[in-house]
Order: C-alpha cells, then sequence, then structure tokens
C-alpha cells in the first residue's frame, strides 16, 4: 500500500482541508473494526487511513509534510547524495542549493554581487475558502513560516568558519509571522497567488516568493477533479437497474431533478451545464445508496432476487 497520505485517502494535493476531512471520516467508517469484525485486511486499510490523516489532516500537519516530501526529493535528485543524506556535501553547498543556488556559474566577487547571484528558495502553499470569499474577494490570515536572515550576524557565517550563536552557522534562522493574503474577486480554484520576496532569505542574497494556490472547499459530497467540480449522487439500486429520477442540491444553491437512465453503473457521469460555482458545469457520479440497515420487506425482496439469480 502507498505511503503517500494523499494516493491513500484519495484526494488531489490540491484538495482542501475540510476536503481531506470529510474523506477521512467516510473512509474511517468504512473501515472502522467495529463494521468490519475479524477482517484483518480492513483493519490495516483503517490504520494506514487513521496514520495519513496524521501526516495531513491538519494545516499545520500538512504543511509539515508537504516541506519534508520536498527536501526528500531534494536528497534523491541529487547526483552527489550516498548512503547517506548528506554524503558528498559540503554544508554551504546544500544551503546553497535549498535556498535557489546561483543563477550563474560566475563567482561572485563581492556581497552587493553575490546578492544579484544568489536567490532563497520559493515557498509554495494552499489557503482554503469558500466559494463567496473567492468569488467576492477577501482579505485572510496566513500562518507564515520560513527562514530569515539571521538577525546577531547578518548571514555573514553562512559558508565560513565563523560560529554564530543566533543561527549555529548557517546564516539564516526559521520565524513564524501571520500575514494577510488579498483574494481578488473571481479567483479560481487552482489559481496561484504570488507574494514576491515573502519565500525564503539567502543569506548572502534576495529573497524567493511564496505562492500560494486557491483552495475553494466543494462542501460535502463533492470534490475537485483537473479543475471540474464531482458531486457524487447516491442512488438506490433499484433505480440504478430500473431507471427512474434522483434529487440533488448543486453548489450554486438549486434543488434539482434529473433523470438516471436504465442500466446506469456506478461511477458513471452526467454533466449539467451552469449547475456549479461561477455557473460552470457540473460533473454528477453515480454512487450506490449505502444502506446498512434494511426493513424486512427489503430483506424479503433481496433473497426473492436472490433466488432469480440477480
Amino acid at each position: 500500500m502507498s505511503d503517500d497520505p494523499y494516493k491513500v485517502l484519495g484526494v488531489g494535493r490540491d484538495a482542501t482541508d475540510a476536503e481531506i476531512k470529510r474523506v477521512y471520516r467516510k473512509l474511517a467508517r468504512q473501515y472502522h473494526p467495529d463494521r468490519n469484525p475479524g477482517d484483518k485486511a480492513a483493519e490495516e486499510r483503517f490504520k494506514s487511513i487513521q496514520s495519513s490523516y496524521d501526516k495531513i489532516g491538519t494545516d499545520e500537519a500538512r504543511r509539515k509534510y508537504d516541506e519534508s516530501r520536498r527536501m526528500d526529493d531534494f536528497f534523491r535528485s541529487s547526483p552527489r547524495s550516498s548512503n547517506s543524506r548528506f554524503s558528498g556535501f559540503d554544508i554551504p553547498d546544500i544551503f546553497s542549493q535549498m535556498f535557489g543556488g546561483q543563477q550563474n556559474n560566475r563567482q561572485a566577487r563581492d556581497r552587493q554581487e553575490q546578492r544579484e547571484t544568489y536567490r532563497g528558495s520559493d515557498i509554495t502553499s494552499g489557503i482554503d475558502m469558500d466559494f463567496s470569499d473567492a468569488e467576492l474577494g477577501c482579505k485572510l490570515e496566513f500562518d507564515h513560516r520560513r527562514l530569515r536572515t539571521c538577525a546577531k550576524c547578518d548571514g555573514t557565517s553562512f559558508g565560513s568558519t565563523r560560529s554564530c550563536v543566533g543561527c549555529d552557522g548557517r546564516g539564516v534562522t526559521s520565524r513564524t509571522s501571520t500575514i494577510i493574503v488579498k483574494i481578488p474577486p473571481n479567483s479560481k480554484h487552482g489559481q496561484k497567488i504570488r507574494m514576491r520576496g515573502l519565500g525564503h532569505d539567502h543569506p548572502l542574497g534576495k529573497s524567493g516568493d511564496l505562492i500560494l494556490t486557491i483552495r475553494v472547499d466543494a462542501k460535502e459530497g463533492r470534490r475537485w477533479e483537473d479543475g471540474r467540480i464531482i458531486q457524487s449522487v447516491e442512488i438506490p439500486y433499484s433505480t440504478l437497474m430500473l431507471g427512474g429520477k434522483c434529487s440533488l442540491r448543486t453548489p450554486s444553491g438549486d434543488s434539482i431533478r434529473i433523470d438516471v437512465k436504465p442500466g446506469t453503473q456506478i461511477g458513471d457521469r452526467r454533466r449539467i451545464p451552469k449547475m456549479s460555482f461561477g455557473d460552470e458545469d457540473l460533473d454528477v457520479e453515480f454512487v450506490l445508496e449505502d444502506n446498512t440497515k434494511l426493513t424486512d420487506a427489503q430483506i424479503v425482496a433481496l433473497e426473492r432476487l436472490r433466488d432469480t439469480g440477480l
């Protein structure tokens, strides 16, 4: 089973925190040991779901996981790495690449030239909001953590033998602050906002940028897929097979009834024009109604169907 919590939970990396929580709750109910007594596979799946949610279930946990994954990718992709994550590197080289490295091969001759040559890494993260905030525009608080140039040595201990009690010779320290992010009107899910100079500082150069991806909450029973809203609609098995109608409330707030064709399969979709956020098209996905408790009449009917081979 994948160790990637996004894959375990079946959500995209652009999923909102609320969407992740909703998916987790559904999967946890489905695979809970109390609901699957004696089923070892379901028990292991439940443990994996719980572990994945612990990694990305909160904004802070998710941010730490994403940062850790980016660092792991950095070390794995380096041709100079070996069994030790730091083997083959010298410390200035590691931090130079972490902070964005040189933009050309010319060695800076003085600090001013270095500041033009070096640049801190960009920081990528997501910021969640309701559709109304994205449509009308708003201002949101964002807890921002980044590497800042050490106030004690002004970054001069980076890449040298000089020690500094403030940064332990790294030239930078980690600091957290709360910033205000202005969301422009008519913003879309997946849209990026670049805030220049708010990425990681480079101790010898310029700061990188903060790049925020807008994540619009799709609300209960919906999810984002390739920039489009997918809304799950639960249908009884009889309606799937025989056809009929079903009711749903769209993201635009309308209550509608749509036809279900005979022989509809679980997972089939139907596109409804201009019924999603911002008059976009809505994709409805048919799923089987989850009946955990059956009436006596339903049990008798199912037994008769089983006898007929259905």
